[in-house]
């Protein structure tokens, strides 16, 4: 998107959002924190200072050969701890120390001085668009002005604008801030350094690049987006508060793929889960899956276009079977709200399915997206059912700026065979943390809670497992919470981002499976998403054409909802009973045993319509 609304260099800018005072308060917790982390150290050394003092006292009062080789080995393993700890000890000095030293006083003043300026001129520009947003209600409510006219706005669901008086507001009262720093994880981890460890893990990555055998030859180049330049604000000023499904957006502001076809942008690395399917043990299996869900974060960090709403009972399939052994079909199963059921068969020992519905809130200076639904994946051999839910993304700088994109939450996962889990936390980027920008970390634990693995990376780059081999637990912080030194092994990669393709940002920065998603298949449904006229024609760079198919798409839609309503409205007059309503064609609801949700799930038939190229009970929606 060209969306640099007003004209200053922005290349260097590092993206932020919170207030100076938030920024503050952040500086002041990291500093707390890691003061934390020096008192849970110092206590530690203490407890296993003394520990070993006391064997050493025991040591010189042994007689006993066969008892001297069992205080021995004891006091080789508080050693050991006491060696742990104080090279967890010693990071944590080194962090402190440098914190401190960059921040220093004068740069705080600068630095406030600097931010107060932005904030003021930001502040200005959002009053003045809510003056202008003001002045224009006032004239669209003016007596002269009642008539509804041709050029009436209508949202990317097919559904008229009306202005409401109770939105003229600007944000809404549940607008959220983050603070700018985080939480710092509950726990220290320290590598161990014994030598055999190294060469043991030489081999340990079998996952370094993408099984590439195709039977077919997949194109590698769309055409380059156009340079066409539109001011977003312009368009979102008047929706603040609103679901992002019923703000009125051209397709300058969308990408050539519809969500559905973005849903299947989270199988780009399935060779995790084939990889998964083979473990047999089920916490590694845990790290893989852990690592896979990460990994579907990989390809947002430049889209900030918009996907197209797909209409309801449109479709879309990728059909993998020859390459890679899956075969996957999403629908749109609802217009209000806007959901999406999935499924997923892999000849490689998986299956995955999820229902996503998507709310999303336009909070004035950043857009909030909260993905709901969960995400089932179940392991064909061993039974093993996994069940997590995604994290919020959040675009920044809708007002003035790059827009930049950020993941932020907890994903929990959890084998509801066996009970294991796996927490994974999405730092939220911060201006002060002196952190890796996109940080995950997560711990695999059992079913008893016992900790096995620590899980560290990006959602951006890359993900590694570390095996814990010895654990410590420390005194509580000032703020009531324990940390946890954990020694571990060298850290194995589980999973590397692949690199985009040549061209990558005049093609929307799509990945090598994003640019297939909308190539042209035989044999397809004629509800399928890449047959849509509009879409095929912003990919071709017809732009103009493509704004004009999509207003008759969304009005051809409107018409067979009213007509639906009518024939509704009709049987229950001739005293037919209640209506049932619109009804998915390849889904329909159940409840889920594992959460208690009533959900769309894959009743079958489609792969075998496409066999016998049987379409005629799909709507017309195109």
């Amino acid at each position: 998107l060209n969306t640099n609304f007003f004209w200053y260099d922005s290349a260097d800018e590092e993206p932020t959002s919170q207030s100076d005072h938030s920024e503050i308060q952040g500086t002041l917790k990291t500093l707390a924190s890691k003061l934390d982390d020096l008192s849970t150290c110092n206590d530690l050394i203490a407890k296993h200072g003394a520990a070993l003092q006391r064997s050493l006292s025991e040591l010189e009062t042994l007689r006993v050969p066969l008892e001297g080789g069992e205080k021995n080995k004891a006091v080789n393993e508080r050693a050991t701890l006491f060696r742990i700890t104080s090279n967890a000890m010693i990071n944590a000095c080194r962090d402190f120390l440098d914190l401190a030293e960059s921040h220093s006083r004068r740069w705080q003043r600068v630095l406030q001085h600097e931010r107060e300026q932005r904030t003021h001129l930001e502040e200005t520009i959002e009053q003045l668009a809510e003056q202008h947003n003001s002045l224009e209600r006032a004239c669209r409510e003016a007596p002269t002005h009642a008539v509804n006219t041709p050029n009436t706005p209508t949202t990317d669901t097919g559904e008229t604008l009306e202005p409401r008086k109770e939105e003229a507001s600007g944000e809404d009262e549940d607008t959220e801030y983050f603070d700018a720093m985080e939480d710092s994880p509950a726990f220290i981890t320290v590598t161990a350094t014994d030598p055999s460890q190294h060469s043991s893990n030489g081999n340990s990555n079998d996952f370094s690049g993408k099984e590439l055998q195709p039977h077919r030859k997949r194109r590698t180049q769309i055409p380059e987006k156009p340079n066409y330049s539109l001011n977003l604000w312009s368009i979102m000023k008047n929706c603040i508060g609103k679901e992002l499904s019923k703000i009125p957006m051209p397709v300058n502001f969308n990408e050539p793929l519809s969500m559905l076809q973005r849903l299947m942008e989270d199988l780009e690395y399935h060779e995790l889960l084939d990889k998964a399917a083979r473990c047999e043990n089920s916490l590694e299996q845990m790290c893989l899956v852990a690592a896979f869900s990460v990994s579907s974060y990989s390809t947002t960090v430049h889209r900030t276009a918009k996907p197209f709403n797909p209409l309801l009972g449109e479709t879309y399939e990728l059909d993998r079977l020859e390459e890679f052994g899956y075969r996957s079909l999403c629908e749109q199963v609802s217009h209000h709200p806007p959901a999406a059921a999935h499924h997923v068969m892999s000849q490689r020992g998986w299956t995955l399915w999820q229902e996503i519905t998507i709310a999303s809130k336009f909070r004035g200076k950043y857009l909030s997206i909260m993905p709901l639904g969960a995400i089932h994946l179940q392991f064909h051999a061993s039974g093993n059912h996994y069940v997590w839910r995604k994290v919020t993304s959040t675009v920044h700088n809708i007002i003035v700026g790059k827009l930049w994109i950020d993941q932020s939450g907890d994903i929990d996962i959890v084998n509801h065979r066996t009970k294991e889990t796996c927490q994974l936390k999405f730092s939220p980027y911060s201006y002060f943390s002196r952190e890796v920008p996109r940080k995950v970390t997560g711990v695999v634990k059992d079913s008893d809670g016992q900790a096995h693995y620590i899980l560290s990376g990006t959602w951006d780059d890359k993900m590694e497992s570390a095996k814990i081999v010895q654990s410590s637990r420390g005194s509580s912080s000032s703020e009531g919470k324990q940390k946890t030194v954990y020694q571990t092994l060298t850290p194995k990669l589980l999973w590397k981002k692949y690199p985009l393709p040549e061209n990558a940002e005049n093609m929307y920065y799509f990945s090598s499976l994003a640019l297939t998603l909308n190539e042209e298949e035989e044999g397809v449904c004629w509800t399928d998403s890449r047959l849509r006229p509009d879409q095929q024609l912003m990919e071709a760079g017809c732009w103009d054409e493509a704004n004009v198919e999509k207003q008759r798409l969304e009005e051809k839609q409107r018409a067979t909802r009213r007509r639906r309503e009518a024939e509704a409205s009709k049987a229950i007059d001739e005293g037919e009973g209640k209506s049932k309503g619109y009804r998915p064609l390849w889904f329909h609801q159940r409840t889920d045993e594992m959460t208690g949700e009533t959900i769309y799930v894959y009743k079958g038939g489609y792969w075998e319509a496409k066999e016998r190229q049987e379409w005629s009970m799909c709507p017309d929606i195109f």
